[in-house]
């Protein structure tokens, strides 16, 4: 990633907590006063499809405007980012932001757009913990003996993912990196696939997010010998995080708010604002709960920093071990 586009958009994010007392926008005419669109570049009925439809009801009830969800596959979430940023930046496009957004910046070398400094943060929306699965014939019980064990048998252990850049293959590829194995990549067209064929021991480790695999680790189809994240699960109290072992190990799938740039800032300050109460209400935080999610209560440089942050890591992951798009 190019230093400048970093600190554009820092810059960018810096930019609501900026704004003047006195705003002619915001004397002129009131935000919003017709519906408001939040594209989102993932399939229906996903937990994040799921969230972002809770905060979308939630806008709309605080706002007086319907905020309404418009879902545009493809690309691993390039086509809705694209959408956002050919909008006008008046606040009635809001965009859906993913992991991927940080991990396309490098995996794609033709992009239509520079995420960076194309999308203006508004506000974090949740993190989801991805957990280290192992299919029960794997000798291991804990991260270092799987180590171990993978060392003693090079090249002999598979991780399937939900395809080639996705957050499930950079998790294991960091992995590869962090702990000096080389287990082999099994991409599958989306997760559930790489799931059915870890339970059928046609690999034998999967980085999965939480929500998606809970009920297969309840029922012993699989092993959880770790979460992701920096803090222990609630979901998962007694299972350690990889970084006990690999100290500075931090993987997870998150969401947030974006619009295009040049947006004004008091838009972006009042979504920002709502969102954030939202995430507090207890309804919502009781919902991401149920679905093994956290908060992000941040503001918009923060979010835009997580965001900066994210995308030079995994340019260092994607670059480290050649990952190309399929």
């Amino acid at each position: 990633m190019k230093l400048p586009h970093r600190r554009q958009f820092l810059h960018l994010a810096a930019g609501a907590a900026a704004l003047p007392t006195f705003s002619r926008i915001a004397r002129a005419q009131p935000y919003p006063t017709r519906p408001v669109r939040i594209v989102v570049g993932l399939a229906p009925g996903g937990a994040a499809d799921i969230l972002a439809r809770l905060m979308a009801q939630w806008l709309s009830e605080r706002l007086g405007q319907q905020f309404v969800v418009e879902n545009r596959t493809g690309a691993a979430g390039n086509i809705a980012t694209e959408t956002v940023v050919r909008a006008p930046p008046d606040g009635y496009t809001l965009l859906l932001v993913l992991t991927a957004n940080t991990i396309n910046a490098t995996l794609y070398e033709k992009l239509n757009f520079n995420f960076l400094s194309d999308i203006a943060p508004v506000a974090g929306l949740f993190r989801v913990p991805h957990v280290m699965l192992v299919h029960p014939s794997v000798p291991a019980n804990t991260v270092p003996e799987f180590i171990t064990y993978a060392k003693r048998n090079p090249a002999k252990l598979s991780f399937g993912s939900a395809g080639n850049g996705s957050t499930m293959h950079v998790a294991g590829a960091l992995f590869n990196t962090m702990a000096s194995i080389n287990m082999l990549h099994v991409p599958y067209r989306g997760g559930p696939p790489a799931l059915t064929d870890l339970i059928g021991g046609q690999v034998q480790v999967l980085f999965s997010t939480l929500p998606d695999t809970i009920e297969t680790i309840k029922g012993g189809k699989v092993r959880a010998l770790a979460v992701t994240t920096v803090t222990r699960s609630g979901v998962l109290p007694d299972t350690p995080t990889v970084g006990e072992f690999l100290p500075g190990y931090a993987v997870s799938t998150w969401n947030g708010l974006g619009v295009p740039r040049n947006t004004p800032v008091e838009i972006v300050a009042q979504l920002n604002r709502e969102i954030n109460e939202g995430l507090a209400d207890p309804k919502i935080k009781a919902r991401l709960a149920d679905l093994g999610a956290a908060p992000m209560v941040l503001t918009p440089s923060e979010f835009g920093k997580l965001v900066a942050d994210e995308t030079e890591k995994w340019a260092k992951v994607i670059r480290a071990a050649n990952i190309k798009v399929e």
